[in-house]
């Protein structure tokens, strides 16, 4: 079973920048996974914000981040990254990593198999 543990939420004022962490075990090989960040805010369902593919060659935003935020790997170390800029307040949530076998993003939860169990990000006006 793989584990994620993902890093590098906290509290930050708008405008700023934030580097996340989801480091990968359990696993023979991360780079068959598909890489993925979701965030949650209270009361609503998981929010897809991007995914990166098992190949590293194809990433995916939701509309509302693209050119703010930017996914990458590193097979490597077995870990993803969401590196966030020009945060705003509605990017307050709880960010949480998810991983899937050889497949393609999905802005669906469903069709991820793995998941971490979040980061806080709190951005201040």
């Amino acid at each position: 079973q793989v584990q994620l543990v993902e890093s590098g939420g906290g509290l930050v004022q708008a405008g700023g920048s934030l580097r996340l962490s989801c480091v990968a075990s359990e696993i023979t090989s991360f780079s068959r996974l598909t890489m993925g960040w979701f965030r949650q805010t209270p009361g609503k369902d998981r929010e897809f914000v991007a995914g990166i593919h098992w190949s590293g060659r194809k990433t995916d935003y939701t509309e509302s981040v693209k050119g703010r935020f930017t996914i990458s790997r590193d097979n490597t170390n077995n870990t993803a990254y969401l590196q966030m800029n020009n945060l705003k307040p509605e990017d307050t949530a709880v960010y949480r990593c998810a991983a899937m076998l050889w497949g393609v993003s999905s802005f669906r939860p469903a069709a991820w198999r793995f998941w971490g169990r979040g980061t806080q990000v709190t951005v201040s006006a």
